[in-house]
């Protein structure tokens, strides 16, 4: 059996993609660090009906590359369950494709799940593309850290209460145990996915990493933030793309989620909140734009909040 699988899911982003390739190529050939000790690993690339080249590109550029093409876009959590089943290695790291590998990065998270054994799961520091930490580790969410988190209620949110779900209290460098890290770069035992199973296909994108290790948590694994190794995430390329689904898709899952954890009444109150958050939003920038403020840009917001409530963010 190999070291590391790399599963990476790829959505019309090629170029990204290309980097991230090269950088793992160069990071399993770095022997700079001369604790990290050689590993042997497998990249698998599933992809999600690209448009813009990328199968060709991996074809002619990485041959080495293992290439799977599902005749849809199945998602997330479904292109990594595709690319789990059929792996072959050790560890499992589920990877962005927006992401550059420093180094031995990925030598060094494998060197540390082997001298840990109760370690399920390990995530990397991620950093942003100009050097600097990107919040990557978190304690599990309240409802209230729903009703505020990632809203335009963000901003007035108390401080204490985003400070703990975002772990402020910790510091960036501290090797940690950790109730979850983000998902654009998890590594995994290939016996704690035998346990627990791969990503809920439920969701379709956003809160699949949390609720993963939810249950990794549950099984009695712990979770490990590791800034020894660093990885650069420039987040949010192929969400980019489809902006109201984007924001469809991330509050399905929120509410998803809080459903399969906390029961059907409180994904109801967090449904009511986020549409009245939605609403609020659209009738604010509907105003702004009958002032005549920027009224392309109000008219775009507008549009979006719409298909959100259009859609009522149904808890499926």
């Amino acid at each position: 059996m190999i070291d590391l699988s790399i599963i990476i899911v790829s959505y019309n982003t090629r170029d990204l993609l290309s980097a991230c390739l090269k950088s793992i190529q160069a990071g399993l050939k770095d022997e700079s660090n001369t604790s990290t000790k050689c590993i042997s690993a497998e990249v698998i690339v599933v992809d999600s009906v690209s448009a813009d080249g990328t199968p060709q590109m991996v074809q002619e550029q990485f041959p080495w590359v293992s290439l799977i093409e599902p005749d849809s876009n199945v998602g997330y959590s479904k292109g990594n369950n595709i690319g789990i089943d059929a792996s072959r290695g050790r560890y499992v790291l589920l990877l962005n494709p927006d992401t550059k590998v420093i180094g031995p990065a990925l030598a060094k998270m494998v060197v540390y799940l082997d001298a840990h054994p109760r370690v399920g799961a390990l995530g990397p520091q991620l950093l942003n593309d100009n050097g600097t930490v990107q919040s990557s580790r978190r304690r599990f969410p309240t409802l209230w850290t729903a009703f505020f988190e990632s809203t335009w209620l963000q901003s007035i949110a108390p401080r204490s209460m985003l400070d703990r779900y975002y772990m402020r209290d910790r510091d960036d460098a501290e090797i940690m145990a950790v109730d979850w890290v983000t998902g654009a770069a998890v590594m995994a035992r290939r016996e704690v996915i035998e346990q627990v199973c791969g990503l809920d296909e439920g969701f379709f994108m956003y809160s699949e990493e949390l609720d993963w290790q939810q249950r990794i948590k549950k099984a009695g694994w712990e979770i490990i933030y590791y800034p020894k190794a660093q990885i650069v995430h420039y987040g949010g390329k192929s969400s980019d793309q489809v902006v109201a689904q984007t924001h469809i898709r991330f509050q399905n899952s929120k509410i998803r989620y809080f459903r399969k954890y906390h029961g059907k009444l409180v994904a109801f109150s967090l449904r009511v909140v986020l549409l009245a958050n939605y609403a609020a939003q659209l009738i604010i920038e509907a105003a702004k734009g009958l002032l005549g403020h920027k009224r392309e840009l109000r008219r775009a917001r507008v549009k979006t909040y719409w298909q959100v409530l259009r859609s009522g963010l149904g808890d499926r």
